[in-house]
């Protein structure tokens, strides 16, 4: 439970940095953006890489996928019916609300999270994996034929997934884990090197993104957004945890990242997608905010009961 905490500290601190460097003017949007794209095109893959290649993937991704399926199933099901059969949402609109409800930040934070409060960051490879190569590319070709009002081609649907650096990076390290390979030391050592980068990037930006960031706004349904909170909040990580104690019979430490990785915010780059393609852009940009700031007591809360 100390490491935990001490973890949490950590994050936070560095947050804080980032947060009072915007505040001092030291850096803006544009350092935010810098170091955003730093992390997702280059540091982030290559710490997947190095962290993937390097642990037991078979236990990580086996009981801990069906877990975190299950969760997204429960939070995003319950907003899809909600959007369908009370508020009658069109399908742009509960594309994005589906995905505010259930997709959560297993990058800028979780992978932080895992790495400093759970101890190894392949522990959100499973549900990295599942929102890159799954949810993220189905949800993505449902808003384009919404926006063109026809089916994207099929060859750009499969292809879709294999662009974004990320899977390319955790396919990798997956692969490497599997096979038991190791990569020369002249390409191992500069890929260490770059991955220690992602973790402090990643969280140095978003602390200046929560300083210069816009606020909770107005507009939209109250009732939409506390519900698509709620699901993120409470009912993904509760799924996530009933499925894997009492189904799947998960204990300790492994159930403890479970839970903490669905209990994560709503990813930022849904409110991306729904800029976009003008879909639900209120909707996202509130349950995010709500989400992010509602999340650290939610988790301190597992941890607590778990840890």
């Amino acid at each position: 439970m100390t490491g935990v905490f001490e973890g949490f500290a950590t994050i936070g601190a560095v947050i804080a940095l980032g947060a009072l460097l915007a505040h001092l003017k030291v850096v803006d949007l544009t350092a935010q953006v810098l170091l955003s794209r730093l992390a997702f095109f280059v540091a982030s893959p290559a710490l997947m890489v190095v962290t993937l290649g390097a642990a037991d993937v078979s236990a990580v991704l086996s009981r801990n996928l069906v877990a975190s399926v299950a969760a997204v199933l429960v939070a995003g099901g319950t907003y899809a019916a909600l959007a369908r059969f009370v508020w009658r949402r069109p399908l742009g609109h509960s594309t994005i609300g589906t995905l505010s409800a259930s997709y959560v930040n297993a990058g800028n934070l979780g992978i932080p999270i895992a790495a400093y409060v759970l101890g190894n960051a392949a522990y959100v490879a499973p549900t990295l994996l599942l929102q890159l190569l799954v949810l993220q590319p189905v949800a993505l070709a449902v808003l384009d034929a919404d926006a063109r009002g026809g089916r994207p081609p099929l060859r750009t649907m499969l292809a879709r997934p294999f662009t974004n650096p990320l899977t390319v990076g955790s396919l990798v390290g997956v692969g490497l884990a599997l096979t038991g390979w190791t990569l020369p030391r002249a390409v191992q050592d500069p890929l260490e090197l770059v991955a220690h980068m992602a973790v402090p990037a990643m969280l140095i930006a978003y602390g200046i993104a929560l300083r210069l960031g816009p606020g909770l706004g107005s507009g939209g349904s109250a009732v939409e957004v506390g519900t698509t909170s709620a699901l993120k909040l409470v009912a993904q990580p509760l799924a996530a945890f009933v499925v894997a104690r009492y189904l799947l019979g998960v204990e300790g430490h492994a159930l403890l990242a479970i839970v903490v990785t669905s209990a994560l915010p709503t990813a930022q780059n849904i409110f991306v997608h729904a800029t976009r393609y003008d879909r639900g852009t209120v909707l996202a940009r509130d349950t995010i905010l709500i989400t992010t700031v509602g999340s650290v007591p939610v988790i301190l809360l597992v941890a607590a009961l778990l840890g």
